[in-house]
């Protein structure tokens, strides 16, 4: 028997069996559909979260207090550990640092001090993170102003009360961001002039940007976030001369910190991050993440490779006379087996083809959902996980035919023939 007259018999057979053969493509559809649009969320994370890092530039580094067992974010929260002998950062630190003689790779440094709190306008009010920045801050954290200005020398000296918000903290609190230079809200009851609202930029490596308010630093320091030591910050943002001098950058800050801090090597109170390695970190965790949802998706490949095998077996059932006619008039075991395998991995084909294009349809509709409700993020279909889920559900069909096929092209002729 040649293979394409293997495949009209195949054809011939499911399409006398159209309901119980589509509930069995069905659940091989919903298999390859679930693992393509898993896997399309899984890399559309992945690609939103290293983009919204790698926006901020490629030659930031990030100063936190604690060692690498026990570094602290913003605001003084341990990262991890629980070390309490170290040394808080300060604006001495800073100011060591953005020395070009001591650190000639590094081109300017923004200290901050970090906190949350609630800001109030008419009846709204809203939490969110409030920081105490320093001029250079803009320009580190390549942040733009849509209206108005950010903060300036000027402010930080003067201890001004004013605030720059960012464009969703500002929505929450007017309902838009636009036209609101001039209003003034309260911070913690204090009366602050908004002279400035930044442009949009999605969450980061230190999360929303979006959703956050930024303080003179003196103004912080003295009546907001106030901080055991007159001179502590929460984080030290240094931004290198280049991307290829960060790792020059990274050893320079170091060893002024050891130098300063009276440190031996090993044993540091400090924590230097750069963007490679927040980028590192969070494509290891996105694609462990992603292997995780393909893995809960292909359950329901195998669980379809199953209903492949049930309807394999109740047709070998039902054709069992059949069978031992084809046997009698000179059909081989192969020409048995043959049939029965070209059957089974036809509906698991049919059932790929159909699941492809319903999973991007999944991913296409996540998309819209997510632009709809204001979420930088696209599912991505890649090629990847196409040839993966398609190979896998051709795998699943050959695999739980093997039996079917083989029970059948087993069957004694005599036997075959006298079935009821």
């Amino acid at each position: 028997m040649s293979i394409a007259q293997a495949l009209l018999e195949a054809l011939e057979s499911l399409n006398g069996n159209k309901m119980r053969s589509s509930l069995t493509v069905l659940g091989i559809v919903i298999g390859v559909a679930a693992v393509i649009a898993m896997l399309a969320v899984g890399n559309g994370a992945q690609e939103s979260i290293t983009g919204s890092i790698s926006s901020i530039g490629t030659n930031l580094l990030f100063v936190f207090r604690g060692g690498p067992d026990q570094a602290r974010g913003p605001g003084g929260r341990t990262q991890g550990g629980s070390g309490n002998n170290d040394r808080p950062l300060t604006l001495a630190d800073a100011e060591a640092i953005a020395d070009p003689f001591a650190a000639p790779s590094v081109a300017a440094v923004a200290p901050i001090i970090q906190g949350s709190n609630t800001i109030t306008f008419g009846g709204e009010n809203t939490t969110t993170s409030i920081s105490g920045v320093t001029e250079t801050f803009q320009a580190v954290r390549n942040m733009e102003v849509e209206e108005g200005e950010f903060i300036n020398q000027e402010h930080e000296l003067g201890r001004m009360s004013v605030v720059v918000l960012g464009p969703e903290t500002a929505d929450k609190l007017f309902g838009h961001h636009d036209g609101i230079v001039g209003e003034t809200v309260r911070i913690e009851g204090q009366p602050f002039r908004v002279i400035g609202v930044l442009v949009a930029k999605g969450g980061g490596s230190m999360g929303s940007e979006d959703d956050a308010a930024y303080v003179p630093f003196t103004t912080a320091q003295a009546r907001l976030l106030k901080r055991n030591a007159r001179d502590q910050v929460d984080v030290i943002f240094a931004q290198a001369t280049s991307a290829e001098s960060v790792t020059q950058a990274s050893d320079e800050i170091s060893n002024i910190l050891r130098q300063r801090h009276r440190t031996p090597v090993g044993e540091d109170d400090f924590t230097v991050f750069t963007q490679a390695d927040f980028l590192e970190t969070f494509e290891t965790i996105t694609g462990v993440l992603t292997i995780f949802l393909g893995g809960i998706a292909g359950i329901s490949l195998l669980v379809g490779g199953i209903g492949i095998m049930n309807i394999m077996l109740v047709s070998v059932t039902e054709r069992t006379r059949e069978i031992g006619l084809r046997k009698a008039l000179g059909a081989r075991k192969r020409d048995i087996l043959l049939q029965f395998l070209t059957e089974s991995s036809l509906l698991s084909m049919i059932g790929g083809i159909i699941g492809i294009m319903f999973g991007w349809l999944i991913a296409f509709i996540v998309g819209k959902v997510a632009t709809a409700t204001g979420n930088n993020f696209t599912p991505i279909v890649g090629a990847d996980a196409i040839i993966l889920s398609t190979s896998f559900s051709a795998i699943i069909g050959l695999f739980f035919g093997i039996y079917p096929a083989s029970r059948a092209a087993s069957l004694e002729p005599v036997e075959a023939l006298r079935y009821e």
